[in-house]
């Protein structure tokens, strides 16, 4: 099977959720078949394997990429893998798998910021309604997505014909950039929220908690523009304290989730929650919102809370001892265990192979 994989959304600087999710799966995949990565920038062949047979293309978001395929049928794929679903497909001579990570844009329209202005507006336009999505998914073979929570979604909204097969997102390595195991030893001061700004992340219930947690600390870690930083600022509870970080390194991610902490999230919605994922990995409890896809991800490994309610929030965080925070360590390592990379790589190698079976020759 002559498998292609697309690259294209690894990020060279700093991982968000679909740059790290192509990375971790390819490396992965890579070690079950042998594997041509498609790249648009020679940077991210640094977040590959060594060697690694690659093919330099255009970017996602070029004019060209509703011709990719007629691009790819010169060097006679079987199959090709996109963890996105922007790949154009006309004319195309090999099987095709797409993915959509969940429909959090179907329900929060705002998109993302890093996009061109002009590409920002078809964005907006693209997810009006579920046709375009429909008629992009339904000339794939089949359609990959990161969680049942996430299949659910797109099985109630038909939003396509073809066969949907989970291939779930999983935590990266952090106890690797760390010099010992996290223990918890005493309670946990420090609230960790790793996560992007946007409205529907719902930071604001997590800062007004803080107004009932003497002693805490919530830290903000990822990067924020200084137009939202200073909405947030503006409802911080008098002698609360709220560090905002702007941005940290994985190493220094760790080493703050490792520092008598709990990971939080407020968000209202999620596709799949990494770092909620990642803080279980490495053994640290969390306190999050109560939805459907945290439950998939959780289980009973955290404690959940009502999102609307800073109170809540911030009596599920008082609640937890030095000996329940070890409890939901622990709990939440062991259900967390299922999600690795070489697990879904297999999946996906599988679903590859079945779709090539009865491909003529």
């Amino acid at each position: 099977m002559k498998l292609f994989f697309d690259a294209r959304y690894i990020k060279t600087d700093f991982h968000d959720g679909i740059s790290r999710y192509s990375a971790e799966l390819g490396v992965a995949l890579s070690k079950l078949v042998p594997v041509t990565f498609l790249i648009c920038d020679k940077a991210q062949l640094k977040l590959l394997p060594e060697n690694a047979v690659s093919i330099l293309i255009h970017a996602p978001t070029s004019p060209m990429e509703p011709l990719t395929a007629l691009i790819l049928n010169r060097y006679h794929p079987d199959v090709v893998f996109s963890p996105m679903q922007t790949m154009g497909s006309l004319g195309r001579r090999f099987k095709l798998i797409l993915t959509l990570h969940d429909m959090i844009y179907y329900r929060h329209r705002t998109p993302p910021r890093h996009l061109r202005p002009l590409i920002r507006v078809g964005w907006r336009a693209y997810h009006a309604t579920y046709l375009p999505q429909r008629l992009t998914l339904n000339r794939a073979d089949l359609i990959v997505t990161v969680s049942q929570t996430s299949k659910d979604d797109i099985v109630r909204t038909r939003l396509t014909n073809r066969p949907v097969v989970i291939v779930p997102n999983a935590p990266q390595q952090l106890r690797a950039l760390l010099s010992h195991d996290v223990t918890i030893t005493k309670q946990p001061k420090n609230l960790a929220y790793m996560g992007s700004f946007m409205p529907y992340k719902n930071v604001e219930t997590l800062i007004r908690g803080m107004e009932f947690l003497t002693g805490y600390t919530l830290h903000l870690l990822s990067r924020i523009s200084p137009k939202r930083k200073r909405q947030l600022e503006s409802l911080i509870p008098a002698g609360a304290k709220v560090v905002f970080h702007g941005g940290v390194s994985d190493k220094v991610y760790a080493k703050l989730l490792a520092d008598n902490a709990l990971l939080v999230s407020a968000s209202f919605d999620e596709g799949f929650g990494l770092p909620l994922a990642e803080a279980l990995k490495l053994g640290v409890p969390a306190v999050v919102s109560d939805l459907p896809i945290h439950h998939e991800v959780a289980g009973d490994g955290v404690l959940y809370f009502d999102p609307r309610s800073a109170r809540d929030f911030a009596k599920k965080i008082a609640s937890i001892d030095a000996m329940a925070a070890a409890k939901l360590g622990t709990a939440g390592q062991q259900y967390i265990s299922k999600y690795n990379w070489q697990a879904s790589a297999t999946i996906l190698y599988e679903a590859a192979s079945e779709l090539t079976k009865n491909t003529p020759k």
